[in-house]
């Protein structure tokens, strides 16, 4: 699994295999990359729908290798 956030953008989750993500309303499943919400502004939390570019968002970047 890779985890990667992005400089003012999301958090990407890359776990090479289909994972489930339980949301506010239901479950959703996804074939990774997943990218989640860190602005705590996208309309699809906990995933990312871009709202980051429009907040003027601010973070780091960073990356690891968990395996």
């Amino acid at each position: 699994m890779r985890i990667k956030m992005f400089e003012n953008g999301p958090i990407m989750i890359d776990t090479r295999e289909r994972v489930s993500i339980e949301t506010g309303d239901g479950t959703e499943k996804v074939t990774g990359p997943i990218y989640l919400c860190r602005c705590g502004q996208s309309a699809r939390k906990p995933f990312c729908d871009g709202t980051h570019n429009k907040t003027g968002f601010e973070g780091p970047a960073s990356e690891f290798d968990c395996g």
